[in-house]
């Protein structure tokens, strides 16, 4: 990758965080809606009783130019809805009909609260334009990564270039024998599934943006005329951005989710306790529980949009990208526990491994010690207590 695309990418990068933190100021900071965002920024389970200014949506405040919808049922979930294929490779088509180009959209809001004096946190809404690419193919092995493109509208309509993030990957392994569960605080522990768990299940594990593991969860396809979807068990994860940059007072999530393919389109809903945990990943004794909150994400296939500055950026730095989660892979199978920190020195994990992506290696060899090297100062690896 040059040198003037790389600086272009991280310029990207580093504007969406600046947007997002300016983003969540703001929320924190109105008091009032005025009556065209009431009717633009919607969202449900209202607090209907609650006063209106401390329940308006905080995320994404910019807007994008106008995206086609395509409603057409698409070809993959025709594929999908095949006649008279076996249950595996149902779920597969169920997991590749994922892949394509989509225009997303993020809602969260705490439902019920169990604390005294309780009083529910703003709602989180934000959207994007995303590509879903197939990376793995196998029999028992699925792997999507999402690519952010994203044009932004300026206050006098002016569309900007794009702005290329990668995004989150997911894994989809069939009849997994182990996994490796969130515990609290960056760390994981290697988890055995029994026959029962595995038999006809799928895992999905859940990558951030720099392929530093987020989550694993255990789940089975149901098909029918219409739908398809995917149900996972309960399961810790760690806070997402929209929350850790805005809150301490928690430090997991608990609970499942269900994705559901529709012939559009897929959606993603989640049903999340917000967890207390001490220092050595147990639930706090006087209140493990502040909230309960539902999530609910959509992926609206469209026509038409540009998404070729993401094709650009996959092309480029795909091989070292590979390598990262060759990384993690052999992490996963060596390791029964590890942690992980976000940020060393200021600096954070997802933003040092953005820029080595854009540097030229001589060789696999050199890129693994590179990698290898960065990650070192971020991950430790967790010594089995003895007995």
């Amino acid at each position: 990758m040059n040198k003037q695309y790389t600086l272009k990418f991280l310029a990207g990068l580093i504007a969406v965080s600046v947007m997002q933190a300016a983003a969540f100021s703001r929320a924190d900071q109105q008091t009032s809606l005025d009556e065209e965002e009431v009717t633009l920024r919607q969202y449900t389970f209202s607090w209907m009783f609650t006063e209106s200014g401390t329940m308006k949506p905080r995320g994404g405040t910019t807007k994008g130019p106008e995206v086609q919808l395509d409603r057409r049922t698409s070809e993959a979930f025709s594929n999908l809805q095949a006649p008279n294929l076996d249950a595996k490779e149902r779920d597969r088509r169920a997991i590749l009909a994922m892949a394509g180009d989509y225009r997303t959209s993020f809602d969260f809001i705490e439902t019920v609260g169990f604390i005294e004096s309780y009083q529910p946190r703003a709602p989180y809404q934000s959207w994007g334009t995303e590509r879903v690419y197939v990376v793995v193919n196998e029999p028992d092995f699925v792997s999507l990564q999402h690519i952010i493109v994203m044009h932004f509208l300026d206050e006098d309509g002016f569309e900007s270039d794009a702005m290329v993030v990668k995004h989150w990957r997911q894994d989809w392994r069939y009849e997994d024998a182990e996994m490796h569960a969130f515990q609290g605080h960056g760390a994981f522990a290697r988890v055995a599934l029994d026959q029962a768990s595995r038999e006809g299940a799928w895992t999905q594990t859940v990558y951030q943006v720099d392929d530093s593991p987020r989550y694993e969860a255990v789940g089975r396809w149901f098909h029918s005329p219409g739908m398809s979807y995917w149900q996972s068990d309960d399961r810790r994860r760690p806070l997402p951005r929209r929350e850790f940059s805005v809150r301490d007072d928690y430090q997991a999530l608990y609970g499942s989710h269900r994705i559901t393919i529709i012939p559009a389109g897929w959606t993603q809903e989640e049903d999340a306790l917000k967890l207390v945990l001490d220092e050595s990943n147990r639930p706090s004794s006087s209140q493990p529980y502040l909230a309960r909150e539902a999530g609910l994400s959509r992926y609206d296939r469209v026509l038409d949009y540009d998404f070729s500055a993401g094709d650009e950026y996959w092309q480029e730095t795909g091989a070292f990208w590979s390598r990262v989660r060759h990384y993690w892979s052999a992490l996963y199978k060596s390791e029964a526990e590890f942690s992980f920190v976000k940020s060393v020195e200021g600096v954070p994990m997802f933003v040092a491994l953005f820029g080595m992506a854009g540097e030229r290696f001589e060789s696999l060899a050199d890129m693994d010690e590179a990698i290898a090297a960065l990650l070192a100062s971020y991950v430790t690896i967790t010594p089995l207590a003895a007995g």
